[in-house]
């Protein structure tokens, strides 16, 4: 009887011997998988760290893409309306450009995107390659006006016919044989477009003519004026910045000289639109003009001029469709098959044009 206690206690003892090594041993095991249950979730991380990583340059370079396709087609639509309510295409073109060199303004100021160091020496270069630039989107802000936009961007797939033509002249640059095979189609579809267009108007016609010579020009003179080192030292985005400023200060004493008269509050509320709606548009063209001009310049500082020019070619198929169902403009099968058959050439040239740089 008197070791029963004894005996007690040793029991007593022994199982919280045994309840301690089972705690030690689940907090052994727990802390065994919370170190495997890290490691697997650590090295999951870093694994979809380099996908991603390497995923990355495909992945901005289509949101570019996709921005420039985008920001291109609000612009169109945005520029007919208002070109409908303010049918004055010189101080539309002016408005867009000073609006936009208000906001290449804003990003030095603000820090978004860093200043050039401007020269004496890069002043007459801006300007030249400015008039260019003004000219080209005046003539298409006049060719918007009276026409269908879908009709004004089949005549813009000319643009390689007055590349070719403007490089051999001024550049001494003979094109290949395929490359003037190319631009068969691209003038036979535009002439059947044209022919079978319901929108038809000689001005549009001849504005869009004269906007392809203007952009095409202003390519030409790049070669010439961009050899300074200064020039050289701009980048593509600090480039178009310089030219939009250049532009607006050329665009006034354009508008001036031809829209004075129509300058004023009674003309454009005559339309029938709300001032408010005519300036939410100018605005919104204004952005949306800015925004896929420099998008355009992004892309083409991340793939080559030839890979620009094609995806340049399937934005206009992109813009032409989709004013289409915007505007539910008619078109007929032969007018498709007219702007189907020159947007192809586009896109052929710029294939033997690749074939020729390599």
């Amino acid at each position: 009887m008197g070791d029963a206690p004894d005996e007690k206690t040793k029991d007593d003892a022994a199982r919280g011997a045994r309840r301690a090594t089972r705690a030690r041993a689940s907090a052994d095991f727990e802390a065994t998988s919370e170190e495997g249950s890290d490691g697997g979730v650590e090295a999951m991380m870093a694994s979809v760290k380099r996908v991603f990583a390497k995923a990355w340059p495909t992945i901005e370079l289509g949101g570019l893409f996709a921005g420039w396709y985008y920001f291109s087609i609000a612009f169109n639509v945005y520029q007919k309306a208002l070109l409908k309510a303010a049918p004055i295409p010189l101080t539309v073109t002016f408005a867009e450009l000073a609006l936009g060199s208000a906001m290449c303004a804003l990003a030095w100021v603000g820090g978004l995107k860093k200043a050039p160091e401007m020269k004496k020496t890069m002043v007459k270069p801006l300007l030249t390659l400015g008039a260019a630039h003004m000219l080209g989107n005046a003539l298409t802000n006049v060719s918007l006006g009276k026409v269908a936009v879908s009709f004004t961007h089949t005549i813009k797939a000319l643009e390689p016919v007055f590349s070719v033509g403007l490089s051999a002249v001024f550049l001494g640059s003979i094109p290949s044989l395929a490359m003037v095979a190319s631009l068969l189609p691209i003038i036979g579809g535009v002439a059947i477009a044209s022919a079978t267009e319901v929108s038809f108007n000689l001005a549009g016609f001849v504005s869009a003519m004269g906007s392809n010579l203007a952009f095409q020009s202003r390519n030409v003179l790049s070669k010439f004026v961009m050899t300074g080192e200064d020039m050289k030292k701009l980048d593509y985005i600090n480039l178009f910045s310089g030219i939009t400023i250049a532009s607006a200060a050329l665009a006034l004493p354009l508008a001036l000289m031809f829209e004075i008269p129509k300058m004023n509050v009674a003309y454009i509320a005559s339309s029938g639109v709300p001032l408010a709606v005519t300036a939410k548009n100018l605005l919104l063209a204004s952005l949306c003009f800015q925004l896929y001009q420099q998008l355009s310049f992004m892309v083409l500082s991340k793939v080559t001029p030839v890979t620009h020019s094609v995806g340049n070619s399937l934005k206009r198929v992109v813009v032409i469709a989709a004013s289409v169902i915007i505007f539910r403009n008619p078109v007929s099968a032969t007018n498709i098959a007219g702007t189907a058959m020159a947007i192809a050439g586009v896109i052929l040239y710029g294939q033997c044009k690749k074939t020729k740089s390599e």
